[in-house]
C-alpha cells in the first residue's frame, strides 16, 4: 500500500535554538509529559503521539534547509480541547506571563474558537475548540 497506507501521525520535532528553555516551556506552560530526554533530544507525551525537540543544529542529522533564519517560526501546531477550555487555557497563560497574539477568536470558515500565541523558540501554538 506505500504511502496510502500511513494513518497516524507519531511524532513531530522541533529544531530548537534553546533545548533547555523549549524543554521548560512545554513542561511548565504547556504541562506535557516527559517521555525521554538525553542531551541532544527531549520527548513528550501528547495525546497517542510525541512531541519531540532537538538542536536546529545537529551532526550527522538533517539541518535546516536553503533560506531558513535561525530563531524564525518553523511550524504551528494546533491542540483540540473543549469550547470552555479556551478561556481556561488563556487564563493560564495570561498568569505564567505568555504572550498572545490577541484574543480568542471565532474562525467561522473552519468552525473553530481559537487562541494563538508562540513557544519560546517563536513557534505558532494554536489552542482551538470545535464550536
Amino acid at each position: 500500500m506505500g504511502l496510502g497506507s500511513i494513518r497516524n501521525l507519531d511524532y513531530v520535532v522541533l529544531l530548537c535554538e534553546d533545548m533547555e528553555r523549549a524543554k521548560r516551556f512545554y513542561l511548565d506552560v504547556m504541562k506535557f509529559r516527559l517521555k525521554r530526554e538525553t542531551p541532544r533530544w527531549v520527548s513528550f507525551h501528547v495525546g497517542s503521539g510525541l512531541l519531540c525537540l532537538r538542536p536546529r543544529t545537529l551532526e550527522g542529522a538533517f539541518q535546516d534547509g536553503p533560506g531558513a533564519t535561525s530563531g524564525s517560526a518553523s511550524v504551528q501546531l494546533a491542540f483540540r480541547v473543549s469550547p470552555p477550555e479556551i478561556d481556561e487555557c488563556l487564563a493560564e497563560l495570561e498568569a505564567k506571563g505568555v504572550a498572545t497574539m490577541g484574543p480568542p477568536r471565532d474562525i467561522p470558515a473552519w468552525g473553530h474558537r481559537a487562541l494563538f500565541f508562540r513557544d519560546s523558540e517563536g513557534n505558532v501554538i494554536e489552542i482551538y475548540a470545535e464550536v
